[in-house]
């Protein structure tokens, strides 16, 4: 079975403080639950969790969907967006990772990138940079989620395909963002092979498509 490689780039910076950073660790069950309800999805995801805030963290390397186990995702006190480095991080891994077809077998599925950011990247240069890379790496889709008050739909619109927007940051919200996400990766299973993978499943009223 070929692999549909996902990566999730979460922003773990100072101010996802308290109750975001704790919905995001709840709806990072509800995804894993979702998706491991779907036979296909079960034989075929095989997910990366990277966190950012100062640094950028593998918290999960590519690992099958089955054999997920999530560690406690936590924040500093304060600290930057280094978006830009999560990227070349991701990069690094993507490369790694995703196995290229020959011709003598069929390599894994173009992966999937979801990126959720409550505020702007902080290292602006090098995420302009890696904005650029990202679009050499043969992403199926590239989701950006702006969660919260203080996110920017206009510095994602570099990196995604797509760009939704989370006013509220609660445990709710989250909740139904990440099931929307299970979906979106279901969804993207079902279409594998075909030219129709840059199309989404209508989110739910409390998410809000930008792009």
């Amino acid at each position: 079975m070929r692999r549909l490689p996902v990566y999730m780039l979460l922003d773990t910076s100072g101010s996802m403080q308290g109750e975001p950073i704790e919905a995001v660790n709840a709806g990072m069950e509800t995804l894993i639950a979702a998706l491991r309800q779907d036979p296909y999805a079960l034989e075929t995801v095989y997910m990366t969790v990277i966190t950012f805030d100062a640094e950028a963290k593998t918290i999960v390397p590519l690992t099958p969907l089955e054999d997920v186990v999530l560690p406690q995702i936590t924040t500093p006190r304060s600290g930057p967006t280094h978006l830009g480095l999560a990227l070349e991080t991701l990069g690094v891994q993507v490369r790694a990772d995703v196995k290229k077809g020959t011709d003598e077998a069929k390599g894994d599925w173009a992966p999937y990138l979801f990126v959720m950011t409550d505020g702007k990247p902080s290292d602006t240069q090098l995420y302009a940079e890696q904005c650029a890379a990202m679009r050499k790496l043969g992403f199926a889709s590239i989701i950006g989620c702006a969660a919260g008050p203080k996110a920017r739909e206009a510095d994602l619109k570099a990196l995604c395909d797509h760009i939704v927007r989370l006013d509220t940051m609660d445990s709710s919200a989250f909740g139904k963002l990440f099931k929307w996400v299970s979906e979106v990766i279901a969804s993207g299973n079902k279409s594998l092979g075909t030219n129709d993978t840059k199309s989404l499943p209508p989110p739910p009223p409390e998410i809000n498509v930008v792009l």
